[in-house]
């Protein structure tokens, strides 16, 4: 859009309706950010805070990374919408297997209905079962000789319990309304506001050691710009794409045949998205949070097996670089094969006339798609592997205070991007009505000037 085109659907008023969504997605934030400063009852923030800062390392940042810090105060929204995630992504698996969901899910709009009811209800069920694990654990915690909690016993647990679920389920409703009356994905801006609210201290933080004299200029300097190039490069894979050149028939127009004009089938270089991160993240360090909760130096038996594992799975160890790529590896092309089905689209592409240049239509066009989307995961897992390997050496090897890249600037990217695409289509669909409405317009006075003529 120019920017002539933007001045006129602003000096109409079209942009009205525009502004008022921002700014329903603005007001929702602050709510959200003011809920993750409320803590369950019966909870000291202080001791909490210090046993947080003791688990440095495990799976803790992570979630208290997804939950905008509200983990390390334990609000109510500690658990953050991360359970309605996990169900969404258990039903997306389940309906790609499950022929009964499958069913539903050809359905159109009621059976999106019905998905997504029952994913608000898987996602009760892990809240709650996240909630009373939370509640079990922070009871048997002190922070340097101090108990955790003011109150203990099955009180706690049910007040606790009965908190967190509502907090995840209100940040729910919170992120379905700003998806109907804001613009863009309401549980990805959750998740996007919470990981920027990190960025100011983890900015403050470097600030602070560039002038104690740990940083030197060069360094911060060397890193803005890692952080330009990264980002870029990030946007490059994120908006790259395969385009399959696709035929179709030969059409007959009375007494000549119209050949179809090829078109494209857009492929997307990283089809898994962040899915892989997040997963291999939550698995490579489970033992290290058990331990940090359950074990100690003289553990023994399943304790000491944890403690043991946990010790060559930290960040730097080879195991663990080698653990971690493996898993994204695995998890790309695991939920790729999930959410794309190559025969699909092949009977699809054979049924509307289209086909690929060279290629049978059919199984030999399934063949053929499947071996491209295969190379493409291939290049997207090493991609997302690297992405997500460079925090870890920036922290290891130069102790810099936050987690540069990884699933963070991958969620922050493609969120920014998604918001900055709705908007655009937002504006363009008013300078499309307001085209309309003034043919319409040209058109009735056209005809009432003839019926006077």
């Amino acid at each position: 859009m120019s920017r002539e085109q933007a001045a006129a659907l602003a000096g109409s008023g079209k942009l009205k309706e525009l502004w008022s969504r921002i700014g329903f997605v603005l007001a929702a934030l602050v709510v959200y950010r003011l809920g993750t400063h409320v803590p369950v009852p019966g909870v000291d923030p202080i001791a909490i805070s210090a046993l947080f800062e003791q688990n440095r390392g495990s799976i803790l940042d992570v979630l208290n990374m997804f939950s905008g810090g509200a983990l390390s105060r334990l609000s109510v929204m500690a658990l953050g919408v991360m359970p309605y995630i996990s169900a969404s992504i258990i039903i997306q698996m389940l309906t790609a297997v499950e022929p009964r969901l499958k069913q539903i899910k050809a359905e159109g709009e009621s059976g999106r209905r019905k998905i997504q009811k029952w994913t608000k209800y898987a996602a009760v069920v892990l809240a709650t079962f996240q909630a009373f694990g939370v509640a079990s654990t922070v009871q048997s915690q002190t922070a340097n000789g101090v108990p955790v909690t003011l109150i203990t016993g099955m009180q706690f647990t049910i007040v606790c319990v009965l908190a967190l679920v509502a907090g995840t389920m209100f940040l729910v409703w919170l992120g379905e309304q700003i998806t109907e009356r804001g613009i863009g994905n309401g549980m990805s801006l959750i998740i996007f506001a919470g990981i920027v609210a990190g960025l100011p201290s983890a900015i403050g933080g470097t600030i602070e050691l560039a002038n104690s004299g740990e940083f030197s200029p060069l360094f911060v300097v060397f890193l803005l710009l890692a952080v330009a190039a990264v980002t870029a490069f990030v946007v490059f894979v994120e908006r790259g794409q395969r385009r399959l050149t696709v035929n179709y028939a030969r059409q007959q127009r009375g007494n000549q045949v119209m050949q179809a004009p090829a078109s494209y089938f857009p492929l997307k270089m990283n089809m898994a998205g962040v899915i892989p991160p997040i997963f291999a993240s939550s698995i490579i360090l489970f033992p290290a949070s058990l331990v940090g909760f359950f074990g100690n130096e003289s553990a023994t038996g399943v304790a000491g097996v944890l403690r043991d594992i946990s010790t060559k799975m930290q960040p730097g160890e080879l195991v663990y670089t080698i653990m971690y790529i493996g898993m994204i590896l695995f998890f790309a092309f695991f939920y790729t094969a999930l959410t794309f089905d190559p025969k699909e689209i092949a009977e699809n592409l054979k049924k509307q006339g289209a086909f690929v240049p060279g290629i049978r239509p059919g199984q030999q066009t399934a063949r053929y798609i499947d071996g491209v989307v295969s190379k493409l995961t291939l290049v997207g897992a090493i991609y997302l592997a690297v992405v997500c390997l460079l925090p870890e050496l920036l922290i290891v090897n130069y102790n810099v205070p936050f987690y540069f890249g990884g699933t963070s600037l991958l969620i922050i990217v493609v969120v920014i991007m998604d918001l900055m695409g709705q908007v655009q289509s937002h504006l363009m669909s008013q300078q499309y009505e307001s085209l309309m409405k003034k043919t319409n317009l040209t058109g009735k006075s056209g005809n009432g000037r003839k019926r006077r003529r």
